[in-house]
């Protein structure tokens, strides 16, 4: 049986550790920049061991939530829905991007005299069309897929595994119970992998703070500020309203997403948080085969602080470049550019520095100043951290909100989250790995 040990008090919680890593490395950044940039390397060995974790992890949940009683028809139903919802957030997260650059022009005044020395590697990839898109989502190796770590292939792949897993029947089950087996045994690994989370987000901290220092908010101080205040907008105004209407759990949510938040933000990368915040969804409450193909799926088409930060970023060079070229860009153009970056943004999927290809496209169709994208380079990483944590708040969200759209959520297990029951909840559900990190994880 699994027992709940009660946790000494020099012994804090992960999420705890992982907050005393994000000061204290920040601080080692501060003081010292040298050893700040030289402890880089803990934040790539965090990232690679959780990179090594997301395809087994994806593929195996994927093929258990489908072939293990999923219906066919629900899987498509559920797809559906996800998708609308993503667009509907995603476009309203273009919006409310727009409406602050323009009340706050944070452009306004800002020299575009950069160098551009950055925009040659960004300018080597490009944002898919559409077609380009459609193409990628179906993968010629899962080998090399999984190299990659291309989620949405992964995605794609596991799916129509899962079919044939299905259509198969008893022929099928042992792939089925090995698919058990390891997804049990990814998220044992996820949570060693997490014991390093502490050191893996205060080297990412550190360096970013060493490498960029404080001095470099003075300049642009002004467009961090804004981004940040939209995202506070997109998660309060348009999350919030989302939550309480689809009747989230918010004080449970808000403990489940705390840890996933915090890594994406330290890391900048929505995958380092990934295998953790689908282990916590389900905890909360949404069925596995939710989890297993909202969320991934939602990396490549629920980018909410991606998608907001574009609208952002492209208006504010445009009013940069108003200073020196004297042409206006009006609501007009603004808005033909939000329909433009609506198609763009969805082909995102394994483009090295997404947001930045996207610009820079963005502002080459529109003839504004590729300079401006070098000007933002200085200050990305910076607001990379708001962006990514919000995206992965979204996508937690949009699991809750599409498993009580398929009136699946579990408020049993929802309101058991973080409790002495949650343990015995999940050792008859039959997951003693969700179990034992439910008995071992302090909340």
């Amino acid at each position: 049986m699994t027992t709940i040990r009660k946790r000494p008090w020099y012994k804090p919680s992960l999420t705890t550790q992982i907050m005393l890593g994000l000061v204290l490395g920040g601080f080692l950044g501060w003081t010292s920049p040298q050893w700040g940039i030289a402890s880089y390397f803990l934040r790539d060995i965090f990232l690679n061991l959780i990179k090594s974790i997301i395809a087994p992890l994806i593929f195996s949940t994927i093929v258990v939530g489908i072939a293990g009683g999923g219906s066919l028809k629900k899987v498509g139903r559920m797809g559906a829905k996800a998708l609308i919802y993503f667009e509907v957030v995603t476009t309203i997260a273009l919006f409310i991007g727009l409406l602050v650059v323009n009340l706050i022009k944070p452009g306004v005044g800002v020299s575009l005299n950069a160098s551009t020395s950055e925009l040659g590697q960004i300018a080597q990839n490009h944002p898919k069309t559409f077609i380009e898109t459609i193409v990628h989502v179906f993968p010629a190796s899962i080998i090399d897929s999984m190299v990659r770590g291309d989620v949405l292939q992964i995605v794609a792949f596991s799916v129509l595994f899962a079919m044939a897993v299905s259509a198969m029947g008893k022929k099928g089950e042992p792939i089925l119970r090995w698919c058990e087996s390891l997804s049990q045994v990814m998220f044992k690994f996820t949570g060693y992998v997490m014991q390093f989370a502490p050191f893996g987000v205060g080297a990412a901290m550190a360096a970013t703070i060493g490498h960029k220092g404080l001095g470099v908010l003075i300049n642009l101080g002004m467009l961090v500020l804004s981004l940040y205040l939209a995202l506070f907008l997109l998660v309060i105004g348009v999350m919030g309203p989302i939550a309480y209407f689809a009747r989230v759990p918010v004080k449970k949510f808000l403990l489940a997403v705390r840890e996933p938040f915090t890594i994406a933000f330290a890391t900048t990368s929505s995958e380092s948080a990934l295998p953790k915040a689908m282990e916590l969804m389900e905890r909360i409450g949404v069925p596995k085969r939710i989890v297993s193909f909202v969320m991934p799926t939602g990396y490549s088409f629920n980018l909410d602080g991606t998608t907001l930060y574009l609208a952002m970023a492209s208006v504010f060079v445009a009013q940069a470049a108003e200073a020196t070229s004297g042409v206006h860009f009006g609501l007009d153009k603004q808005i033909l550019m939000m329909l433009t970056l609506m198609i763009t943004s969805k082909g995102v999927a394994a483009v090295p520095r997404a947001s930045l290809v996207i610009l820079l496209a963005t502002l080459h169709s529109f003839g504004l100043p590729p300079e401006g994208v070098a000007v933002i380079f200085g200050v990305d990483e910076l607001m990379d951290m708001g962006r990514t944590s919000v995206n992965v708040l979204g996508n937690c969200l949009a699991t809750i909100v599409v498993a009580r759209w398929e009136g699946e959520f579990d408020d049993k297990r929802a309101a058991a989250f973080g409790t002495p029951q949650e343990p015995k909840l999940e050792l008859a559900a039959g997951d003693d790995a969700l179990a034992d990190a439910a008995a071992h994880h302090d909340q």
